[in-house]
């Protein structure tokens, strides 16, 4: 029976790791991006809905590169990454990056379905009663938005759990720094002998997934009768 291996629990933990710093980071930007396209209007509108949408059909391969494009030495942010002593490239920050990018659409589309399922009379009953529009959004627009909230944190920790195109350009595939459980995955797979550990690896992270998935589900009822 295969057995784990140390730098597949550090690629385990890793991958935990990013997911929920990827899922953390990115959740006040994907609400205040899902408020502002819900509940406002302007010209600009439908080329932020291409912007956010991008990464959905970009393949991942693509954002990385970009990524690695921004980021590296000499890169488009070099100017401002420097002075602070800031690198990202190869580090475990690149595949939290990497993962928020991918990621946020999903996160986005789902607090933003929940925000336009408000009754937009709840809306203007508080503005009427006196409330500013950040009174409005602290205690209507947000509690109301809670089962997108989880629903887009869900997928979002889901599908940065599985991410690999963008990672491996922009943080490569270092045991105990940047490889994470799909890079180990591929790592098996291109190596002799290693098929059982390959499918170890698959069984855990399906089972990850589908716990993250099972809590999502028990999460969104109990909101939902709330």
């Amino acid at each position: 029976m295969p057995v784990l291996s140390s730098s597949d629990f550090d690629a385990i933990v890793l991958s935990m790791k990013v997911a929920l710093t990827a899922t953390l980071i990115s959740l006040p930007f994907g609400f205040l991006y899902a408020y502002l396209m819900t509940f406002f209007r302007f010209r600009a509108k439908v080329l932020l809905e291409v912007l956010v949408n991008l990464p959905l059909t970009l393949p991942p391969v693509v954002m990385g590169y970009l990524l690695l494009l921004a980021l590296g030495n000499g890169g488009w942010l070099a100017p401002l990454l420097e002075p602070l002593g800031l690198r990202l490239i190869f580090t475990w920050k690149a595949a939290v990056l990497a993962s928020a990018l991918v990621g946020f659409p999903l996160l986005v589309r789902s607090i933003r379905i929940a925000m336009e399922s408000i009754d937009p009379r709840l809306v203007q009953a508080s503005r009427t009663l006196g409330a500013s529009s950040l009174d409005s959004l602290a205690t209507v627009i947000l509690p109301l938005s809670r089962t997108g909230i989880v629903a887009g944190s869900s997928l979002m920790f889901a599908r940065s759990m599985g991410e690999f195109g963008a990672t491996i350009i922009v943080a490569g595939s270092i045991p105990g720094v940047t490889r994470t459980i799909p890079l180990a995955i591929y790592d098996y797979a291109g190596a002799p002998g290693e098929e059982r550990a390959a499918l170890l690896l698959c069984g855990i992270a399906i089972a990850i997934s589908t716990v993250v998935l099972l809590v999502h589900e028990s999460l969104a009822r109990k909101l939902g009768r709330k």
